[in-house]
């Protein structure tokens, strides 16, 4: 198996986000052991954004930072595992609503693939950013 970043980057659907990972220097915390559940946004979820806003949050590393730690929850937290808990808190430290009544749902985002598996965590792919607040 491989870690997080690694199945991102191999994934090749997740070019905005690394990017972003890389810019936000957190390439190393996400290779570390964790273990992490990431809430990954394609690239198709990173064009849903206004134009321009990528390249702003590039430029701005502290609020780039707070916006991928959004994404990122400590532990290995399974599709199973996050409908019993409702709501997790992020490394950012907001709480992130899950509902699993009708789908997978995390805040405003629909999960299109779920459980996948790293060496240090589990990956769920969203088909939009979610934002804090």
């Amino acid at each position: 198996m491989a870690d997080i970043v690694d199945i991102a980057v191999g994934a090749g659907a997740f070019k905005t986000l690394v990017t972003a990972v890389q810019a936000a220097g957190l390439v190393e915390t996400l290779k570390s052991p964790g273990p992490f559940t990431v809430f990954a946004p394609n690239d198709e979820a990173f064009a849903k954004l206004p134009p321009g806003t990528i390249q702003t949050l590039v430029q701005n590393i502290p609020q780039l930072t707070r916006i991928l730690t959004f994404h990122v929850v400590p532990g290995r937290l399974k599709q199973a595992d996050l409908a019993q808990l409702g709501t997790v808190t992020s490394v950012e430290g907001s709480p992130i609503p899950i509902d699993c009544s009708d789908g997978f749902e995390v805040k405003n985002a629909t999960v299109v693939a779920a459980d996948i598996e790293a060496d240090n965590g589990i990956i769920h792919v969203l088909d939009r950013v979610i934002l804090m607040g």
